[in-house]
C-alpha cells in the first residue's frame, strides 16, 4: 500500500471528509481492520483565504508547495491537494516534488466521461466558476462546462464561504443551490460537478435532477486505486 500525501485545511470541514473516505473505501477494497496508509499537512484556512481575496495566488502557491514538501519528506507517494479552488497554483505544487500530484479536475473528467455524460454543471467558488484554471481542465477532457448567471454565483460563492467553511449547513441554503441547479439542467446540463469540496456537506444526489459528481469522493476513490495498484501513479496531464 502506497502512502497518500494530503495537503488540506481548506476548509478542515471538507478535509475530514477526505480522511473519513479515504478510510472507508481502503477497508472496502482490502477488509478487515486496513485502512489508509497517509499523511496530512492542515494548513491554516484564515491566510490561504486572504491570500486568495487579494489575488495573491503566487504566495499561496508557496505555502502549498512547502506543504507537498513537507508530505513527500514524510513518505508520501502521491500528493492530494484537497481543494477545488487552490488547482489554480496545482502546477506550482507538482513542480515542488518528485512524486505525482493527483489533479481533482483530471479525476473528476475521467468520472464524468466514465457515465457517458459531456455536458455539465459546474458548482464551486467563484475563482473556480469564473476562472479558466478549472473550467479550461475539464473542457481539455472533451467536457462541455456550464456555470451558474452572476447572481447564481455570487449566491453559491457566499454560502461556502459563509457557511459551509464554517460547518454551517441551512436548509434554505440547500433550497437554493437546488434553484440554480435546476436552471442549469433547463440549460441542458447532463450532470453536476460539485466543484468545491464543501458543497458536498449541503447537496447530495436526491437534491439534482441529474447525477451529481462529489468531487472530494472521486479523488479519495482516485487516491486509493492509485495507492493499491501495482502501477506507479501516473503524474497529472491534460490531454492535447
Amino acid at each position: 500500500m502506497r502512502t497518500i500525501g494530503l495537503i488540506g485545511g481548506m476548509s478542515w470541514e471538507s478535509t475530514a471528509e477526505y480522511y473519513r473516505l479515504l478510510n472507508e473505501l481502503t477497508r472496502e477494497r482490502l477488509g478487515g481492520l486496513h485502512s489508509a496508509r497517509c499523511v496530512l499537512y492542515s494548513v491554516d484556512f484564515a491566510e490561504i483565504e486572504r491570500l486568495q481575496s487579494e489575488g495573491r495566488w503566487s504566495e499561496a502557491g508557496e505555502i502549498l508547495a512547502a506543504a507537498a514538501r513537507a508530505v513527500e519528506t514524510a513518505g508520501a507517494d502521491m500528493v492530494l491537494l484537497c481543494t477545488n479552488t487552490m488547482h489554480k497554483v496545482a502546477d506550482e505544487v507538482a513542480g515542488a516534488v518528485s512524486v505525482p500530484l493527483l489533479h481533482l479536475a483530471d479525476a473528476t473528467a475521467d468520472a464524468v466521461r466514465a457515465a457517458g455524460l459531456g455536458r455539465v454543471a459546474l458548482l464551486g467558488t467563484a475563482f473556480t466558476m469564473e476562472q479558466d484554471f478549472y473550467r479550461g481542465r475539464l473542457a481539455a477532457h472533451g467536457l462541455k462546462v456550464l456555470v451558474p448567471d452572476a447572481d447564481g454565483r455570487e449566491l453559491v460563492h457566499r454560502v461556502i464561504y459563509e457557511e459551509l467553511c464554517l460547518g454551517i449547513v441551512r436548509e434554505e441554503s440547500r433550497a437554493a443551490y437546488r434553484r440554480v441547479i435546476e436552471g442549469l439542467v433547463a440549460e441542458g446540463a447532463e450532470g453536476v460537478v460539485l466543484g468545491c469540496t464543501e458543497i458536498e456537506l449541503l447537496i447530495r444526489p436526491d437534491d439534482s435532477p441529474v447525477p451529481v459528481f462529489a468531487t472530494a469522493r472521486i479523488h479519495a476513490e482516485a487516491a486509493v486505486a492509485a495507492a493499491l495498484t501495482d502501477e506507479e501513479p501516473r503524474p497529472a496531464t491534460v490531454p492535447h
